[in-house]
């Protein structure tokens, strides 16, 4: 049975970022805090783990699991391209619950599922998940729960709907940010930026979440004023 490390106690959050690490590593799954939901991660880069990742959420491959990243240079690595309207809703919202869609780098060796050659990336605010990405890299993660299910705000829903399939549970307490608008979605606010790189293209939101439309629009509205 799986071991839930308390992250609130410095030792355990050692042994268990630890473990975790070795767990990736090893192609297995790990359940960390975020600062929207409990996430459920595998080595994006390897496809068996990505797999192993869908089959226990019963998820087909038409639902890639996002990434999450360390920092913002990790953006340029991943991503083909990146339009100056991103770059400045990173600069916003990253560490955050925003989550955006880009064209993945071709020279990419992974498998996420049917990506139709994008990959949705995200840097979440949250210390254990980011210490966790400082030391694998970027990870596959979807919500800690079944689909169909609600997302889960403990380690102890995501363990109740997972067991066995998760090798590590990190409790980071929990979790699920205020961020001034009620939504009925926790989650991430989703994007889609590809749109930006055609001529006359837009951005899309794709799921809304925990950052609204009105702060993104904001930020758009703001780069023409500096540009002006």
């Amino acid at each position: 049975m799986a071991t839930i490390y308390d992250c609130s106690d410095p030792a355990e959050l050692l042994t268990g970022t630890r473990l975790a690490r070795v767990a990736i590593g090893r192609g297995e799954l790990v359940v960390l805090p975020t600062d929207t939901v409990y996430g459920l991660a595998a080595d994006a880069f390897s496809p068996e783990a990505v797999q192993r990742l869908l089959d226990a959420k019963g998820r087909t491959r038409q639902s890639p699991p996002p990434v999450l990243i360390p920092g913002i240079p990790t953006l340029d690595a991943l991503a083909e391209a990146v339009p100056p309207e991103v770059r400045a809703l990173v600069a916003a919202f990253w560490p955050g619950g925003l989550t955006v869609i880009l064209p993945a780098q071709e020279s990419l060796r992974w498998d996420l599922g049917e990506t139709n050659g994008t990959v949705a990336l995200r840097m979440p605010n949250n210390h254990v998940a980011l210490e966790l990405l400082s030391e694998t890299g970027p990870l596959a993660v979807s919500s800690a729960n079944l689909t169909g299910e609600p997302a889960a705000a403990t380690v102890v829903d995501a363990e109740r709907m997972l067991g066995d399939s998760v090798s590590v549970y990190l409790d980071g307490g929990p979790v699920g940010g205020d961020y001034g608008v009620e939504v009925p979605n926790t989650g991430s606010t989703i994007v889609d930026a590809t749109g930006l790189l055609q001529p006359g293209g837009t951005l899309r939101i794709v799921r809304h979440g925990v950052i609204s439309q009105e702060a993104i629009d904001a930020v758009i509205a703001g780069m023409g004023e500096t540009s002006s």
